[in-house]
């Protein structure tokens, strides 16, 4: 399918890159996956469309997202107990606080992969045109895809927003004092997002050094106990 996304992104005369992916690129790709789509919210956050999306089948169709379907799916969702439905905003929030940290980081190591590239690219001038013209697909198409992120965490914040205050007037409970308090825990990621400051720098690449790794990511970071369905 991507092979094929990639004829289709041409004839709408989007950027192709055939460059081969950096590891770093794929460790994003991968930690990006689960804020774009997740098993559990199959129904509101469009899995069809988003696999679309992916693998460029389609342009950009997120912008069509509206916040109250996932206050629609938790409705509809049969619990037993109306209070199930705040503990599922809590769980649902608390699992992206625990890998949104890392997921920043991954992006923050492309920015720096894109960066090098560029510097290389300057400093060698028998590089050909055709090497150019993949390196700036590269970076046009990395920089859509962390824009994609950006804006499916603005989309999980306010979707879990609406969610909250539609269910303080359904079936009010203190347990959504809990919720709140995640779903104020979450806004500084949302913040620095919509600045692109993925390395801590606020965004102006301060930070950002020739060596920047991403240490054992997988080993320190909090179990995310989502069930994820693989791509």
């Amino acid at each position: 399918m991507p092979a094929v996304g990639g004829v289709i992104a041409k004839i709408r005369k989007e950027p192709v890159s055939n460059f081969n992916m950096t590891d770093q690129e794929r460790e994003m790709h991968n930690r990006t996956w689960r804020f774009v789509t997740a098993a559990h919210s199959k129904d509101w956050l469009f899995d069809g469309a988003v696999e679309l999306q992916r693998t460029r089948l389609s342009s950009a169709t997120d912008f069509r997202f509206t916040e109250e379907r996932y206050y629609n799916w938790l409705r509809n969702e049969q619990y037993n107990s109306s209070r199930t439905r705040y503990s599922t905003v809590g769980r649902h929030i608390l699992a992206d606080l625990d890998t949104v940290s890392s997921t920043f980081a991954s992006i923050c190591a492309v920015v720096e992969v894109d960066r090098q590239r560029q510097i290389a690219a300057s400093s060698l001038p028998a590089v050909g045109t055709d090497v150019r013209t993949n390196m700036q697909a590269r970076k046009t198409e990395n920089d859509w895809h962390i824009d994609w992120f950006v804006r499916a965490l603005n989309y999980r914040y306010l979707s879990y927003s609406y969610a909250l205050d539609h269910l303080l007037v359904e079936t009010p409970h203190e347990q959504s004092m809990g919720v709140d308090e995640n779903l104020r825990k979450l806004r500084p990621w949302v913040d620095r997002a919509n600045r692109h400051d993925f390395c801590g720098d606020g965004g102006n690449g301060a930070n950002r050094g020739p060596s920047f790794t991403i240490p054992s990511r997988y080993q320190t970071m909090a179990i995310d106990r989502e069930n994820i369905v693989p791509k």
